[in-house]
């Protein structure tokens, strides 16, 4: 079976790195992956009483196509309705676990009436860097995700915090596996995000990073946001 993407990847480790071509097969965005299962029921129930019908599970796994992953430093969206938000990001690369950083880019109009649909219709910016996720487990709390948007040439922060507001890495695979997915070599996961500050909007440049206080290094990307009008 042919690959549908083919990322050029840097393995960065505390021995050196290395350039690496991925050759990437499946997508997974996992949603509703936050630590604090109270805060999340309540967030759930919010959702319900305005017309968002309750996830079938959590977490949840919605399947991408592969192809809409990219490395690339724009990307193309219909309207102006979509907006980006950071992840940590788990690469499976020949069966061992890397962790990079990505932007679950979201056609937030379509999300109100089918969520499955509306992360098939952005691509997905991911950073070009990866780390083992050995070096990073026993401080893998510590990690930080960062998004900065920029809007009419203005640079804001968007969303900051620590992954420890997520499932841990190997808690969201194993549940992807009883979920009946294939976590196979050529594999991308996208771990879950953080709240918006001042809210969900759109932008011309969405910038993202994930940095690790302990082995001081961070992995960094942004890319444009081009709008395509709708023409009916």
């Amino acid at each position: 079976m042919p690959h549908s993407r083919t990322l050029e990847l840097r393995l960065v480790t505390r021995a050196g790195e290395a350039a690496r071509s991925f050759a990437l097969d499946r997508a997974v965005i996992a949603g509703w992956t936050s630590r604090d299962v109270e805060a999340m029921e309540k967030h759930i129930r919010e959702l319900e009483e305005i017309g968002v019908p309750r996830p079938a599970s959590t977490p949840i796994y919605y399947r991408v196509g592969a192809s809409r992953i990219t490395t690339a430093g724009s990307i193309e969206a219909a309207g102006g309705d979509s907006s980006g938000e950071v992840e940590f990001v788990m690469f499976n690369i020949d069966g061992k676990l890397w962790i990079g950083t990505g932007s679950d880019h979201t056609d937030r109009k379509v999300e109100t009436y089918n969520i499955t649909v509306s992360k098939q219709m952005c691509d997905k910016p991911v950073a070009g860097t990866v780390w083992p996720w050995e070096e990073l487990a026993d401080h893998w709390d510590s990690l930080t995700l960062r998004s900065h948007i920029v809007v009419d040439g203005k640079r804001e922060l968007y969303q900051e915090g620590s992954v420890a507001a997520m499932r841990m890495p190997l808690e969201l695979i194993e549940r992807y596996q009883a979920d009946g997915g294939t976590w196979a070599p050529g594999t991308v996961m996208y771990g879950g995000t953080l709240a918006a500050r001042g809210g969900i909007r759109p932008a011309d440049r969405f910038e993202f990073e994930l940095v690790d206080p302990k082995l001081d290094r961070r992995i960094s990307h942004g890319y444009e946001i081009r709008t395509l009008p709708i023409a009916g």
